[in-house]
Parts: C-alpha cells; sequence; structure tokens
C-alpha cells in the first residue's frame, strides 16, 4: 500500500496549480533558459518525491532548483546541489550511483526517499509562508504513507520548519520548537530529525558546508536507522 500511496500523492503533485504565482515562474523559467539548456526540454511542473517506498530515511529539501528538477522533472538532479549530494548518498550506500543528470539515468534510492516542503521552483528559492502551506499537505501526507521512515533529514532551516510543521500536522506533539543547526538533532514522535546546511552553492563554495560535514549527517542516519533496528536503548 506504501507505493501505492505514495504514487497517488505524486500524481496529485504534478497536476497542482494551487500557487498561481509559482505556476507561473516555472514556465516562464522554461521559456527563457539559460544558453547551456536552450534546446532542452524543459518538465515545467511541480517536481513529486522519489525513492525507496520501503525507506527508513525520508531527506527533505526546499524546493526544485529552476534549472534542476524544474527543468528535469526529478529534485536534485541535474544541478550543482544535486552534484553535491548524490556521491554522498552513494559513498553511504543510500543510492546505487554518485550522478543524478537526468530522469532515465538508472539512478535508485536505496532505504531512502526524496522530499520536499515546495514542489514548484519558486523565485530566489522564496516560498511564501501561503506557498508553503499549500503544499505541506503532501509532505504531510509522504509521511504517513512512509510507515518505516524513522530519520528525517532536513536541508535547511527551511525544511526543518517544514518538517516540523508536518509532524505537528500528523499530532505529533512538538512542545518546544527545537532549533536548527547544522548537526543538529530532535526526536519528534518516532521520528528523529537531522539538521544540515542545505547543499546549495552559496553554502558549498563558501566552505559553510564542507563535504566531509555532509558526508558525517549521512553517517549518522545509517547508525540511527541501524540502531532502532536493533531495539529500544540503541542510540
Amino acid at each position: 500500500m506504501t507505493a501505492e500511496a505514495l504514487a497517488q500523492i505524486n500524481a496529485e503533485i504534478v497536476d497542482c496549480v494551487k500557487c498561481p504565482r509559482l505556476v507561473r515562474w516555472r514556465q516562464d523559467v522554461a521559456l527563457n533558459p539559460p544558453a547551456r539548456f536552450a534546446r532542452q526540454p524543459y518538465w515545467a511542473r511541480p517536481v513529486p518525491g522519489f525513492g525507496d517506498p520501503d525507506a527508513r530515511v525520508l531527506l527533505v529539501g526546499l524546493a526544485p532548483a529552476a534549472h534542476g528538477g524544474n527543468r528535469t522533472g526529478r529534485v536534485f538532479t541535474g544541478d550543482r546541489s544535486g552534484d553535491f549530494l548524490f556521491p554522498v548518498l552513494h559513498e553511504t550506500g543510500f543510492s546505487n550511483q554518485p550522478t543524478s543528470t537526468h530522469i532515465a539515468d538508472g539512478l535508485q534510492l536505496i532505504d531512502l526517499y526524496i522530499s520536499a516542503v515546495n514542489r514548484s521552483a519558486p523565485p530566489d528559492n522564496r516560498p511564501t509562508p501561503a506557498e508553503r502551506d499549500n503544499c505541506l499537505p503532501y509532505l504531510v501526507r509522504e509521511l504517513s504513507a512512509l510507515e518505516n521512515a524513522l530519520v528525517i533529514v532536513c536541508l535547511g532551516a527551511f525544511a526543518w520548519n517544514g518538517a516540523l510543521r508536518a509532524l505537528r500536522s500528523l499530532g505529533h506533539e512538538v512542545p518546544r520548537k527545537p532549533r536548527f543547526g547544522h548537526g543538529a538533532e530532535a526526536d519528534v514522535g518516532s521520528h528523529r530529525l537531522l539538521g544540515t546546511f542545505h547543499p546549495s552553492q552559496q553554502n558549498t563554495f563558501t566552505g559553510r558546508l564542507t563535504r566531509q560535514m555532509f558526508l558525517e549527517i549521512f553517517i549518522r542516519a545509517r547508525s540511527l536507522v541501524d540502531a532502532r533496528a536493533r531495539g529500544p536503548g540503541s542510540r
């Protein structure tokens, strides 16, 4: 049922037109691409989640990149953030290959599902609060459908706060809002949240987020799900 539920959610995501500003933006980007993508077709629709329906780790991003997921139809595919992300996922056993270039490139995620708070590329990577709230029910439903998910890796403060809102919507108590930071951890219900700086060029080119820092987050995620699988008391 998990795979069927996720497929239904994704079918609804790709047809979503709840946010007029984002509909216009994602289409305008497709009509006016940079020279390096001038001959390529653009997806120019909301981008669904993807990955292993039995995943114990959920990765939550901000939104698709204008010339990444908005072009290729798969989040973190064909952009610099994905170039930073997937080698680390491959090294830690969460993907079958270290690259994500196009939707038919053979990439498979292992024990990991990738989602986002917003599903359409926003101008300047900044969804409005209303756009966030329009999209959040999709993340809520994904969390409900991913019955084995134990760890939620949040890429940036926007994803961290979105994941907390989604968990609260599912009835999990968040008595005191956990503070975001790289390496931050918080238990909410049966889930452990892990925070990391987003692998954007702004963070990776400046050294705010190094490969080793990022790698350690996914090593930690792996250790947490393996420990929880062994039973209570393991950390």
